[in-house]
């Protein structure tokens, strides 16, 4: 029974059994298979034989409201006709009738309705033909078993016997030679059926039981005192259940119960169309000796399904999980009901009805539907793309402006702006400015172990060169405008080019931090997953972020520092003071940097390396546009007030002094 529950994947069932020994061994017994096969019960009503009407009204609520439109009815066939009628009588529709046994078809049943209960499927057991026993029917006739009182009624509703005055049946008014085959197929079936096998090997069991017995007794006994002894069931019995041999029919036959034999079974429909046909069909077999999957043999297209219906009946709690969807249960219900929940991202279900979800490969992503896994695509700030592309020519743009101005600055070596603003530190500044524009290129393109290492380390060092010229051009300023007496012991400093030391003593620091942060966890090549759909990012790990971290707060304490000192000196009289220029400088470094730390944190993949990559621009160009843009002006358009004479006609305060 199951494994036709399985085959038309029903699982959602109604078991209905008698109040009886053999009714309630069967529920446990079907109920543990239907747990194997993962078949669920929607309801289950074993009631007594008798006084159906009792409990008529609670039974139709029961079996109509359900969804489950497979009922498992297991009994007697006295009690399942009974049923059966029952079940016509109140018009439940719509439901398959799965019956433990081929039931016969009484003549009664004509007068009732049908169609009201759609299809029954029967099993019955399985046996070879018993040879006669087609011949020994049809010689069958109240003549010959004149005791047989059914027989005798049988007879005269079928061949229209008239009778007596006396309430006999006249035999002579019926048809004469008549015969049982005479009758339809579903008035009377000729073929012996599986009870009347049973007991046709009951009494072969008894007969051998009883020759084993008496072969027995005649080895224990003299045939005197064996003469004497009546044999009684008690006696009997030992023999009986030790029973094993092969009846006529080549079938094996045993009683013991410890090696009952696995039975095999017809599968039965009844056909009632058209009207009242009630044509029995064998559609299919169950054999226990086969294979797992191929013990149960169906010809579903000989199956006669409710009317204006071709295909089998739905009976399922709830309906399957398609492919990227997986099965949530239902708190509180049965395993057969459930709820489809989609995959989340990254996982696929390929099947229906999936359990769990499957995570794809770190490789692979699953698609929209979720119901396969994809090759990701590499993918990485690219020279290519349109972002790596405008990030690039500006790098190469800047760096290119950065020297051209640097060409000025040396052709112009000779005018008072380019002397008084002490032309080592701009140089110096000016050179690191082109390269802080170029490292920004380590940035773009496939990185490799190379670039990963290069980056950070790179970007440190040239930076910090820049942002401690700034601190020197700044110290140097200050120094100018705050020494000035001679007597003062500070004096040599200025004189000496003291301020110039400080960038070779602030990049070794930085130095000897990028050493550190090589030596203990460097850089390396990584992979995201995340954050774009369909494709790793290839990109660098820095490998320790409290190196990157301690190397970018020591950057920005000496920017903190320039724009301190800076700052102080912005008002320092002169026409050539230039600290308002490295004031304003520092405030667009420090600006840029401390809006790159939130941004850069809420980036992800290429985004995050873009945005590095333009902060290193940004605060480069601020450095260079608000220091030497001013210079380059004067130098380039306005050269009349590029001289000693110039000031003075304009009646510019101070002097012009060497820095």
């Amino acid at each position: 029974m199951v494994s036709l529950l399985v085959y038309f994947r029903w699982n959602w069932v109604g078991l209905l059994t008698f109040l009886d020994e053999n009714g309630l061994w069967i529920l446990h017994l079907l109920k543990e298979e239907m747990d194997k096969n993962k078949v669920c019960v929607a309801f289950e009503l074993a009631f007594p034989s008798y006084g159906l009407s009792f409990v008529s009204m609670a039974l139709y609520n029961q079996i109509n409201k359900s969804s489950a439109n497979i009922l498992i009815i297991y009994g007697v066939k006295e009690y399942t006709l009974d049923f059966m009628e029952f079940i016509e009588q109140y018009l439940i529709k719509g439901k398959v009738c799965i019956l433990n046994s081929q039931w016969e078809l009484p003549m009664r049943r004509r007068s009732l309705r049908r169609g009201s209960f759609h299809v029954p499927l029967a099993f019955s057991q399985h046996h070879p033909d018993v040879s006669g026993f087609t011949d020994f029917v049809k010689a069958v006739n109240p003549s010959t078993y004149p005791e047989d009182f059914f027989l005798a009624r049988l007879w005269f509703l079928s061949f229209n016997c008239s009778e007596s005055e006396s309430d006999c049946v006249t035999w002579q008014n019926c048809p004469r030679h008549a015969s049982l085959d005479w009758l339809p197929g579903h008035i009377f079936d000729m073929t012996m059926s599986g009870d009347s096998y049973n007991i046709y090997n009951a009494v072969y069991a008894l007969a051998q039981a009883l020759h084993e017995m008496l072969l027995h007794q005649t080895e224990v006994q003299t045939i005197e005192n064996w003469k004497e002894t009546v044999p009684s069931p008690a006696q009997l019995h030992p023999f009986l259940k030790n029973t094993q041999f092969q009846n006529p029919a080549g079938d094996q036959v045993i009683l013991d119960d410890k090696r009952k034999l696995e039975a095999e079974y017809d599968i039965v429909n009844i056909w009632n169309f058209p009207q009242g046909l009630d044509l029995k069909v064998k559609i299919g077999k169950f054999s226990p000796f086969a294979l797992h999957d191929h013990q149960l043999s169906l010809s579903e297209d000989l199956v006669e399904w409710p009317i204006e219906t071709t295909e089998p009946v739905h009976s399922v709690c709830s309906e399957s999980c398609g492919p990227g969807f997986r099965k949530s249960l239902q708190e509180g219900k049965a395993v057969c009901c459930f709820d489809c929940t989609p995959c989340t991202e990254n996982e696929m279900a390929n099947r229906t009805d999936m359990e769990q979800c499957v995570k794809c490969p770190d490789h692979q992503y699953a698609n929209t539907q979720r119901t396969q896994c994809l090759l990701r695509a590499a993918s990485f700030l690219a020279y290519g793309e349109p972002l790596g592309m405008a990030l690039a020519c500006m790098a190469l743009g800047l760096s290119t402006l950065t020297a051209a101005v640097l060409g000025v600055f040396v052709k112009h070596h000779n005018t008072p702006i380019v002397k008084a603003n002490n032309q080592a530190l701009s140089y110096t500044l000016l050179f690191s400015l082109i390269f802080c524009f170029l490292c920004s290129l380590l940035f773009i393109g496939c990185p490799n172990t190379v670039t990963c290492i290069l980056q950070q380390t790179t970007f440190g060092v040239v930076f910090t060169v820049a942002v401690s010229a700034v601190l020197a051009k700044t110290v140097t300023v200050v120094l100018a405008f705050k020494i000035t007496s001679p007597g003062r012991r500070m004096r040599w400093l200025l004189v000496s080019g003291a301020p110039n030391f400080i960038i070779p003593i602030c990049t070794l620091i930085q130095v000897t931090l990028c050493g550190i942060w090589l030596g203990t966890s460097p850089p390396f090549i990584d992979t995201d997953i995340h954050s774009e759909h369909g494709h790793f990012i290839i990109l660098c790990n820095k490998g320790s972020l409290t190196a990157f971290y301690c190397a970018l707060g020591y950057l920005g304490s000496l920017a903190l520092a320039s724009f301190t000192v800076a700052f102080l000196a912005r008002n320092l009289p002169d026409t050539f003071n230039e600290a308002k220029f490295l004031t304003f400088s520092m405030l667009v470094f420090c600006s840029v940097w401390l809006t790159f730390l939130p941004v850069y944190h809420s980036a992800k993949g290429k985004v995050m390396v873009a945005v590095e990559v333009f902060s290193i621009l940004a605060s480069s160009a601020g450095l260079l546009g608000c220091i030497f843009v001013p210079k380059c002006y004067i130098i380039l358009i306005r050269p009349d007030i590029n001289c000693v004479h110039g000031f003075r006609d304009r009646k510019c305060s101070g002097k012009i002094k060497p820095s």
